[in-house]
């Protein structure tokens, strides 16, 4: 099967997880048609935009990071993320990212069910 990027839902989503405006998600893959996750979109996150904390029981999520750059919130402080690094949060842990950054920060986010 071959799902055109054109045919993937698009979800803009205000104060996500009570973090600052918006957030853009692109669902490459309907949690329904995942085995084993329940996310695995492309996010967008426009300078000063951000998803606010939240916490992954039973399940791991992974960022990578495609392009821009920001600040990852973790239960051990801040730290910042650039193209190409991977950000990992399971095993009860939470997080929070913001674009600190002056460009478009992009990221592909995977969670998987433990």
């Amino acid at each position: 099967m071959i799902k055109t990027h054109d045919s993937m839902r698009v979800e803009n989503r205000e104060q996500m997880r009570g973090g600052p405006g918006n957030v853009r998600i692109q669902h490459i893959v309907e949690q329904e048609n995942l085995a084993h996750a329940r996310l695995l979109a492309e996010i967008v996150l426009e300078p000063g935009d951000g998803i606010g904390p939240h916490q992954h029981q039973n399940e791991t999520e992974y960022y990578y990071i495609l392009a821009g750059s920001g600040t990852v919130t973790e239960d051990d402080g801040d730290k910042q993320v650039a193209a190409g690094d991977v950000v990992i949060t399971g095993n009860g842990a939470s997080h929070s990212i913001i674009n600190t950054g002056t460009d478009t920060l992009r990221f592909l986010a995977l969670i998987l069910l433990d």
